[in-house]
């Protein structure tokens, strides 16, 4: 394999499929799928997952939301989606870990850099949520496959 360890970021629209709004349980699991046989390949992967399926920041804000208050609605959006993912591929048998730069610590480990190397050294895959944890900072990530060398 040309890339040892993948960065993949994964649209929050993706998740709903034809739906116009939420999550089809049917395109998490043929997605969760797809990145099992990535994974039955050692390839090390990390998943950063959007949250525009539900809702999204810079819309509420401009609607009249407080910004700061709606793109923290939208980074916890990411993280129901990254759950659902991480569901959907437990259910697969593939070890899977939520992570965040927003502490909630009954449903996610917190984002420390040395921690998530090791979850894919395991053979874990990762999912982030949250972004980076703050308001007013687009990532710019939208619609885009990111990979990473080793």
């Amino acid at each position: 394999m040309t890339y040892q360890r993948v960065l993949l970021k994964l649209s929050g629209e993706a998740l709903m499929g034809n739906l116009g709004y939420g999550i089809d349980p049917k395109v998490v699991a043929d997605i969760a799928q797809e990145i099992k046989d990535v994974i039955d390949h050692g390839i090390q992967l990390a998943i950063v997952v959007g949250g525009g399926n539900i809702f999204r920041g810079v819309k509420a804000a401009s609607a009249g939301m407080d910004r700061a208050t709606a793109d923290y609605v939208g980074m916890i959006a990411t993280v129901m989606n990254a759950m659902t993912l991480q569901d959907a591929l437990e259910q697969m048998g593939v070890p899977t870990r939520v992570l965040t730069a927003i502490a909630m610590q009954e449903v996610a480990e917190p984002y420390i850099r040395r921690r998530a190397i090791r979850h894919l050294e395991k053979g874990r895959v990762i999912v982030f949520g949250a972004g980076s944890g703050n308001p007013f900072f687009y990532h710019g990530y939208h619609g885009r496959f990111e990979g990473c060398r080793n």
